[in-house]
């Protein structure tokens, strides 16, 4: 098996710090041009229907995409350390912070890829063959939507030392991917979001963190 990895994106980085975790070693194969905001034309040919990364492909030819995907595949082979949850409650309440802080780093792609020149005709990803002119207005509703994100973890994580409770999960691996790659949206974490700023202090020094940069 192998993964299909763009190191400069951060929805390939949620599961190369998962498996870091994890302590599980895969190949990587890397599908990103070099110097470029774009991925390889052979990929891009070998993945028309799903043409974005992550991509993880088993040794029967398997394809599995999303990060998320690719997660709980190994989740199932390799339960511990637990990283999405324990029990049918515990697994709920991950899920649902892990597609909250999925929502954040949705809002900064929106911010990013309708500014950005290096994704003119590209607003949005997985549409190499369709172009899809930048809407300007999608700026500024994407920071409006980071600013949700922003509130809602910090009051989130003044309660808690993790995003879930007292144990790191796929929920923190997702916000912390997010918060990293939010200077490429030109966007801060705002001041006043000292729980937020305490908490990203800490999980960024994680083994896991730093070896997926």
């Amino acid at each position: 098996m192998k993964i299909y990895d763009w190191r400069l994106a951060p929805n390939p980085r949620r599961v190369r710090m998962y498996l870091a975790e994890k302590g599980i070693e895969v190949p990587y194969e890397e599908v990103g041009v070099p110097q470029e905001l774009r991925l390889k034309p052979d990929y891009l040919a070998k993945h028309p229907e799903h043409a974005m990364v992550p991509m993880l492909e088993l040794d029967d030819g398997t394809c599995i995409g999303e990060a998320m995907a690719i997660c709980r595949y190994f989740e199932e082979l390799h339960p511990d350390p637990p990283l999405m949850g324990t029990d049918a409650r515990d697994k709920a309440i991950v899920d649902m912070w892990e597609r909250r802080a999925c929502e954040g780093m949705l809002s900064m792609s929106e911010a990013l890829r309708n500014a950005s020149p290096g994704f003119v005709d590209r607003s949005l990803p997985g549409y190499p063959d369709r172009p899809l002119k930048q809407i300007p207005g999608l700026i500024e509703r994407g920071r409006a939507r980071l600013g949700r994100f922003f509130s809602t973890f910090d009051g989130q994580l003044a309660k808690h030392r993790y995003v879930t409770g007292e144990r790191f999960t796929v929920a923190d691996i997702t916000a912390l991917c997010l918060v990293d790659f939010l200077g490429f949206a030109k966007v801060e974490v705002p001041e006043e979001c000292r729980h937020l700023h305490r908490w990203h202090g800490e999980v960024v020094d994680r083994p896991s963190a730093q070896a997926s940069r």
